[in-house]
């Protein structure tokens, strides 16, 4: 299946076109809050997950499944299940794998092939505190996305990301390498959370070109409009803000699909209001 699909970084593109929309739908299904009419165990979260798919696809430019939620509740078939059904049913649709995965060598391999061969991901989430070596099994593989953790939506990521050598803060080390030297293959994008939305600016005038997922508008409390006009690229695009809980809780009842469909809808329509104020 990987072989037949076009490149992360191509397939991003055309959704951002063709749906007019910079929206990516979270999938962290917690079986405490899954509708007690859909039953328990996995085929609750295949069903769950499966009705958000078809409910709030036509607003999405990916979707972002966290895998922590599947594995807790021994549900990674569902998983891979999940991501067979978004490629089937909406095959322009990227599917952006949030592991945040971080290690060298062989084990970084064994990673890679659980992201891209057996849960068939376009892209993943990686922690590129180890370096260059850790990263690249993952830059091996043609046409995926590889996308670093660079200045995170949690309050904690100051401890580390904001530290100072040589006059550089570690995260625009990160934007700088991950935007020259790292890319030769032209699929690596960062995660720069929409709580700091200095940061975010800072990121994309040394990154100006690259996808950045966005983590923290909804639930998190991160501004739309301040995140937009921090982020958008030159090209008014470039950004993957990623909605989670508020989508899929937005209604717990018979109606979830619904509500889900409703409140993604409202945050992309605010998305896109916010970009139309940015370029005017």
């Amino acid at each position: 299946m990987s072989g037949e699909r076009v490149s992360f970084r191509l397939s991003l593109g055309q959704r951002w076109e063709a749906a007019d929309s910079l929206l990516c739908v979270g999938l962290d299904p917690d079986p405490r809050r899954i509708p007690a009419h859909l039953g328990k165990g996995k085929p609750a979260i295949l069903a769950f997950c499966s009705e958000i798919i078809a409910a709030t696809a036509d607003q999405a430019c990916a979707f972002k499944p966290q895998v922590a939620y599947f594995a807790a509740a021994g549900a990674e078939s569902v998983l891979e299940e999940l991501v067979r059904y978004i490629h089937r049913e909406h095959p322009g649709i990227p599917v952006i794998l949030d592991a945040k995965r971080g290690d060298i060598g062989h084990t970084a391999e064994q990673y890679a092939a659980e992201a891209f061969d057996r849960f068939q991901a376009d892209a993943l989430t990686v922690n590129p505190f180890m370096g260059l070596d850790s990263i690249e099994p993952y830059l091996a593989r043609p046409g995926k996305g590889v996308i670093l953790l660079c200045r995170t939506s949690n309050p904690g990521g100051g401890d580390f990301q904001l530290l100072e050598s040589n006059g550089e803060r570690l995260f625009e080390r990160i934007a700088r390498l991950a935007a020259g030297p790292w890319n030769g293959g032209g699929e690596l994008g960062l995660v720069v959370g929409a709580t700091y939305p200095e940061e975010l600016r800072r990121v994309r005038e040394l990154a100006p070109t690259l996808p950045l997922l966005v983590p923290g508008v909804g639930a998190q409390g991160g501004d739309v409009q301040a995140t937009v006009t921090a982020g958008l690229d030159a090209a008014g695009g470039g950004l993957v803000i990623n909605s989670s809980r508020a989508i899929l809780y937005a209604g717990e009842d018979r109606d979830f699909a619904g509500a889900a469909r409703r409140a993604s809808v409202e945050a992309r329509d605010a998305i896109r209001r916010a970009v139309t104020a940015r370029q005017h």
